[in-house]
């Protein structure tokens, strides 16, 4: 249909001027005039469009555009179109322009080639032929089509409903075949259109920049060839266009600027989307937490950090929450909401974290707000709270000769050996006066007066102070009787268990002390605190085999601490004792022989202890005597020992070694003889004697008869 337009021209109306410009990747033809009769208003233009070289009409249109575009269901790379255009009214009509033409291709070739094309619609292909030769066959994605004979040689095809392939390779394969048997082969590509942005939404970190971000309804393919082109336009201000990212874009704020209008713009070869979104800078700060650290203590910590620069002078609600790692505990999660307002751009925002657990790993997070609605992101960090240290304690007291003073050595040791300890302060109280001293290693001599006194020592570390340790030294007129040693069995596996018995009077525990190296001089005291009862068991790698140890057993009491018990014993014990001293020269008989030695028994450098002695007598050249060789003295006191029923004028050898739980130890030897009986002798000589004269005169008398 043709609109028309009544007007009153007074004048001739000339032969338009057009030109014609074609788009062949978008199938799409411009056709521009200019009009010369400024003086007319409301013109009508017809135009026609024609296709091929016979310039068959397929199209027209009545416009009242001085531009005209015009979108073509076949490439125009297929056959000719050209277009030509009057200007006409109710009373007159000019005459048409000439024919402008947009050429087609004069080689073979398939079109439309290597082109992007929209999912799911129609498209038309086209096979142009050389000159006199015939399109045989056109295929496409394998598949052949009828062929629509469009002029001049020229034959195309439709293929509705385009889809995306499924597999690797997206692109999809046109072949043309003419009657000699030459193909010609293109690749065209399936996309869709592109989608409207979803989800707008800006914000700034530092209110320089902004950064906003959207979604998109439909990912793309990896391999789409389709590539679009993203910016955001802030409408109310005259900033030019921003390049985007696919999803993102960052851009300077506007200086001044409160209320900003964007609009999100998104082309591609198949068109454009645009979305637009509207805020307030202010409403979508989203304050960024820098610089997070932990000044540690042992139950308290310190929380510091630094805002992103720009948000200076701005009220900042911030939360801190802290929760100990590892715990399942509901009531562990503590939040603390803290008001800040930045003066200067370097300032640090610090809190103080209190009722923490010591030696514990903590995770705290930080993050802040302007206005309430909108949180920055949390910024973390872990830390771990220092060790609560305590210091173990311990006293020996040597009273100074000719005088009242007492030399008071002070030991102690941190429960905890991995903490950084920078030294120790020892303070101690005497009759009203406080006096201290510091130390950089685990003892302190001090010298002290006859009264009672009291110490405490305390650690120095790097966030405070240690626990104090406490220890009373009683009056110096306090004496106590030594307990009596005890003896202690070793065990099989080498180690000490002790025991005793519990004192009323121990109202604040027991400490037992004993020597590193054993009863072997210089002594390395060592001490434990029992936990609670009366029993210790200490294990056999702390001990040294064959050495004998002493444990005294204090008992706590609020005068300071008294010596209750003392046992001694060996971790192992060993046989390797020393020889006995013989001595010399022995008393024998003719029937007999008193053996005496020297013997230190209770010697500490003993390797076991002492229990008596063995004698064995054996006689020179010949086996042992049964049941007699072996003489055992049962009490380790005992230095002697006489040895019956020896045979006279006899050599023999003794031996005599120290008797320990692990048998006899190293014998001392003396080879000595027995005594010759002359009483037995006399009585062997005039026996026979008395018998002869006996005889004789018994002899005579009978002769005499």
């Amino acid at each position: 249909f043709i609109i028309r337009t009544v007007l009153s021209y007074c004048c001739y109306l000339p032969k338009p001027n057009i030109t014609l410009k074609a788009i062949n990747d978008k199938q799409t033809l411009v056709v521009s005039w200019l009009v010369k009769h400024s003086s007319f208003v409301g013109d009508i233009y017809e135009i026609e469009l024609s296709r091929t070289e016979q310039l068959t009409v397929i199209y027209t249109v009545i416009s009242a555009e001085y531009t005209w575009t015009w979108i073509s269901d076949l490439p125009l790379e297929c056959v000719d179109h050209s277009v030509r255009m009057r200007y006409y009214n109710q009373s007159d009509q000019s005459p048409w322009s000439n024919w402008i033409t947009n050429s087609a291709n004069d080689e073979i070739h398939i079109f439309p080639s290597s082109r992007v094309l929209r999912q799911g619609s129609s498209a038309m292909f086209c096979c142009i032929p050389p000159t006199g030769v015939n399109v045989k066959r056109m295929t496409f994605r394998n598949k052949e089509y009828r062929l629509l004979s469009i002029g001049g040689g020229v034959k195309a095809i439709t293929v509705n409903n385009l889809t995306i392939p499924k597999g690797i390779i997206k692109h999809l394969l046109l072949t043309c075949d003419d009657a000699t048997g030459n193909s010609v082969h293109v690749s065209n590509y399936i996309s869709f259109p592109p989608q409207k942005p979803r989800n707008v939404g800006c914000v700034t970190f530092d209110m320089v920049s902004v950064s906003c971000t959207w979604d998109s309804p439909r990912k793309r393919l990896l391999h789409d060839r389709n590539v679009q082109i993203y910016t955001l336009h802030i409408e109310n201000s005259d900033k030019s266009p921003f390049t985007c990212e696919q999803s993102s874009c960052t851009f300077p704020a506007v200086p001044h600027l409160q209320n900003y209008n964007i609009s999100v713009w998104v082309k591609d070869k198949l068109g454009e989307e645009m979305e637009r979104y509207s805020f307030n800078i202010s409403d979508r700060v989203f304050p960024v937490v820098k610089s997070l650290s932990v000044n540690r203590g042992v139950t308290e910590a310190t929380v510091s950090w630094s805002m992103q620069e720009s948000l200076t002078h701005v009220n900042l609600i911030c939360q801190v929450a802290t929760v100990p790692l590892g715990t399942v505990e509901v009531n562990s999660f503590k939040l603390i909401i803290i008001i800040i307002n930045l003066l200067s751009e370097d300032s640090f925002c610090d809190t103080k974290l209190e009722h923490l657990v010591p030696n514990t790993k903590y995770n705290v997070r930080v993050r802040c707000t302007v206005n309430g609605r909108l949180w920055g992101e949390w910024a973390e960090e872990t830390f771990i709270t220092d060790p609560l240290v305590s210091l173990d304690l311990w006293r020996r007291i040597q009273p100074l000769s000719n005088s009242r003073t007492r030399q008071v050595t002070l030991m102690w040791k941190p429960v905890t050996a991995t903490i950084n300890i920078q030294e120790y302060t020892v303070q101690w109280s005497q009759e009203g006066q406080t006096e201290s001293k510091n130390s950089s290693v685990g003892q302190a001599v001090v010298s002290i007066g006859p009264g009672k006194c009291d110490f405490t020592v305390q650690a120095v570390l790097p966030s405070g102070t240690s626990i104090p340790a406490n220890i009373t030294i009683p009056p110096a007129e306090h004496k106590e009787n030594l307990p009596v040693q005890k003896r202690l069995d070793s065990t099989s596996e080498g180690g000490f268990n002790l025991a005793w018995d519990d004192q009323s009077t121990a109202t604040c525990g027991y400490v037992v002390e004993w020597c590193m190296l054993g009863n072997a001089v210089p002594c390395t005291p060592q001490w434990k605190v029992p936990e609670g009862n009366n029993a210790l068991l200490l294990h056999a790698s702390k001990f040294r085999a064959g050495h004998r140890y002493t444990f005294y057993i204090y008992g706590c009491t609020d005068n300071g601490y008294r010596l209750l018990e003392i046992q001694t014993g060996y971790s192992q014990e060993f046989n390797s004792v020393q020889r006995p001293s013989l001595v010399e020269p022995v008393q024998s008989t003719s029937s007999s022989v008193t053996l005496e030695w020297h013997y230190n028994e209770d010697d500490p450098a003993q390797p076991a202890f002492i229990m008596g002695y063995l004698v064995t007598v054996q006689e020179v050249g010949s086996v042992w005597l049964p049941d007699r060789s072996n003489v055992s003295v049962a009490d380790p006191h005992v230095k002697f020992v006489t040895i019956e029923s020896l045979k006279e004028n006899t050599e023999y050898t003794c031996s005599v070694s120290a008797l320990t739980k692990e048998g006899p130890g190293l014998p001392a030897n003396i080879t000595f003889r027995t005594k010759i009986n002359y009483s037995s002798l006399i009585i062997k000589v005039l026996t026979p004697i008395f018998l002869l004269m006996g005889f004789t005169v018994l002899l005579w008398s009978q002769v005499k008869m």
